[in-house]
């Protein structure tokens, strides 16, 4: 469920910023679901006034993104349950659907998604493994981004 998490993370930015979720791009999830993944926005962008402003730029380097940020997407799935009693079923389908549309419609040119995948040992993370990273996609096939820095 990376897709649900680089929901939430997206959302999570949208609304700090008082901005549409749709003009986040470039969440990264990194490794596993809930409390054993790392939301990552230090090279996402957000679109404001019709331009791509780096999400660090746009928060003015507010310690939220590091702190209260991480700790509120790893956790949000627990409040969820916590607060209706039962889980986020339709935040999980709506993540599902968006999960396949991105695998059967690809990335766009500059942009990504996260996606666990089997991993090869990129940026660290043990080989052999499923690891959630930022991947575009096209043809229906993934391809890990490479170089970012971490």
């Amino acid at each position: 469920m990376t897709r649900l998490d680089q929901n939430r993370a997206q959302a999570q930015i949208a609304a700090r910023l008082n901005v549409p979720v749709d003009k986040v791009k470039n969440v990264t999830i990194w490794g596993n679901h809930s409390s054993t993944q790392f939301p990552d926005a230090s090279h996402a962008t957000v679109e404001i006034n019709g331009k791509a402003v780096p999400v660090p730029e746009a928060l003015k380097n507010d310690p939220w993104l590091l702190a209260d940020f991480v700790k509120k997407v790893q956790t949000r799935g627990a409040a969820v349950i916590a607060a209706r009693k039962m889980s986020s079923a339709l935040s999980a389908a709506k993540a599902a659907g968006d999960h396949m549309k991105t695998l059967w419609q690809g990335t766009k040119p500059g942009q990504y998604a996260s996606m666990g995948v089997w991993s090869d040992g990129s940026y660290g993370a043990p080989p052999d493994v499923m690891f959630s990273y930022p991947v575009t996609i096209k043809d229906k096939k993934w391809t890990v981004v490479q170089g970012l820095p971490v």
